[in-house]
């Protein structure tokens, strides 16, 4: 009895890290050779103002400004282990506790599964600022988001240059 449960977990076991292997497109997955240092759970929002279209004054749309989030260890939000923002150079910005910086560079995006959640990423890391672990990063991926994109412009539309926070939660995987 206790064999098949034993064996009933770790056929569940290798089926789940299967699925989840399965679950990062192709277009999104790290070249071989590399290896994960840290999986961290953001928690934030996308931040988008206003626009005016130029050419058609009755057209406004939500541009995109910055993510602001902070960066977990674990799924439930309790260990902060960093931030995610914009640098000055408009790259996205990953700083540790442990006083180390990665920034990444886009290389590929994939449409999240529903329309209120911003893409999943695959990034080069660029910039490694400090001592600690983001130093090596080489990659990073942003899957399994949650909202975070801007909604559709309807009805009476929002004042040219207001700010709108949508919040989102997503998973960095950070690579070297």
């Amino acid at each position: 009895m206790i064999r098949n449960i034993a064996t009933s977990f770790l056929l569940f076991c290798a089926l789940s890290t299967a699925a989840q292997d399965r679950v990062i497109p192709d277009s999104l997955k790290v070249p071989n050779g590399t290896s994960l240092i840290t999986h961290v759970y953001a928690k934030g929002v996308q931040q988008y103002v206003c626009s005016q279209d130029s050419k058609d004054t009755t057209r406004y749309s939500w541009v995109f400004i910055a993510p602001k989030a902070d960066l977990y260890s674990d799924t439930d939000y309790h260990k902060l282990v960093g931030k995610h923002y914009l640098n000055a150079g408009k790259k996205p910005t990953w700083k540790m506790k442990d006083g180390s910086t990665i920034s990444g560079l886009k290389l590929k995006s994939v449409k999240a599964s529903d329309s209120l959640s911003v893409p999943w990423l695959l990034l080069k890391g660029i910039t490694p600022e400090g001592t600690g672990q983001a130093k090596e990063v080489t990659y990073i991926q942003r899957i399994n988001t949650r909202g975070g994109n801007s909604p559709l412009i309807t009805g009476t539309p929002p004042r040219n240059g207001q700010l709108l926070e949508v919040p989102y939660t997503a998973e960095y995987l950070f690579y070297k």
